[in-house]
């Protein structure tokens, strides 16, 4: 199956929705006037563009139509492809930087799919030949621990943990870098706590983790990748938000595109946070988290 196709069955309950929408809006004569345009405006944020984006779309697709004085449906929609795919960018990929350590801390609220996410990773680098290391410092969450230590199992990836509940989340950082560097390993990926409800916590918990870092591997070559859950709707823009308060964002990966009909969710975070969107999970198996591609993306939201 190729990547196009990954999305369209990913992303088919967001598809149907909007297409459904579009179709309803367009169906009598084909044209965009005023309030038609109005209408779609409605249903891009019901589809969860977000309100800055969805008015950025529609003054687009507006400017576009006073210029050319086209508002048949094919143009309004190609106006709105062209923009939605601008609003995502380039496509962008999690880089690994050849001969350094590379560590990949996840950051997410408990939920998103962070630590499933980090398994995934885990995967796909042991089977392009990278030698792999997982940090269990999510130890706010007992669970999270024991399913990073199953994913450890299931793609023979070592696991470093402290092995107790409530360890401290820098220590476990400590001898992960330790143990990376000792075997001299490609990628160190650091599952972290998401305890959103108490930023305070949160960011000095984070800034703790980020100096150790810099002070026991300070060649390394370190990123932050947010995890968000597209079912969550708005409030993974709010995530999106808080965490980029909190320490620095360097790509976004979302999940569960396909169990929402609001995939559009990724408009909204890509508009408002400026960050990349290089993971999409589109499917429960580790074959379904696959390179984010805004074109395709965004082709097989709007397939006419």
């Amino acid at each position: 199956m190729g990547l196009l196709d990954i999305f369209k069955k990913g992303l088919t309950n967001t598809r149907n929705f909007f297409a459904g929408g579009f179709t309803k809006i367009a169906a009598s004569t084909g044209h965009f006037d005023e309030d038609m345009l109005d209408d779609l405006e409605e249903l891009m944020i019901r589809a969860d563009c977000g309100v800055p984006a969805a008015e950025d779309i529609i003054g687009r697709v507006k400017e576009n139509i006073r210029k050319t004085g086209d508002d048949s449906r094919e143009a309004v929609l190609g106006s709105v492809r062209t923009r939605m795919t601008e609003i995502l960018g380039e496509k962008s990929v999690i880089e690994l930087v050849p001969g350094k350590l590379n560590i990949i801390l996840m950051i997410g609220v408990n939920g998103t799919g962070k630590t499933t996410t980090a398994g995934k990773l885990a995967l796909r680098w042991k089977n392009e030949g990278k030698k792999v290391i997982l940090g269990a410092a999510d130890t706010f969450r007992a669970a999270a621990v024991d399913q990073l230590k199953a994913w450890g199992e299931r793609t023979d990836t070592t696991v470093i943990s402290q092995g107790t509940d409530g360890a401290d989340p820098a220590a476990v950082v400590y001898d992960s870098v330790h143990a990376s560097l000792s075997r001299k390993a490609d990628v160190l990926i650091v599952d972290t706590a998401g305890r959103l409800h108490n930023k305070k916590n949160l960011m000095d918990e984070l800034a703790k983790i980020r100096r150790i870092i810099s002070r026991e591997a300070p060649e390394a070559e370190v990123k932050s990748l947010l995890i968000i859950d597209a079912t969550t709707g708005q409030n993974a823009v709010i995530q999106a938000e808080s965490f980029g308060e909190v320490t620095g964002i360097d790509y976004i990966g979302i999940t569960k595109l396909d169990g929402s009909a609001k995939g559009g969710v990724a408009i909204a975070v890509a508009y408002q946070s400026g960050k990349p969107i290089v993971l999409a999970g589109l499917g429960e198996g580790a074959e379904d988290l696959v390179d984010f591609d805004p074109e395709v993306f965004v082709n097989s939201l709007l397939e006419d």
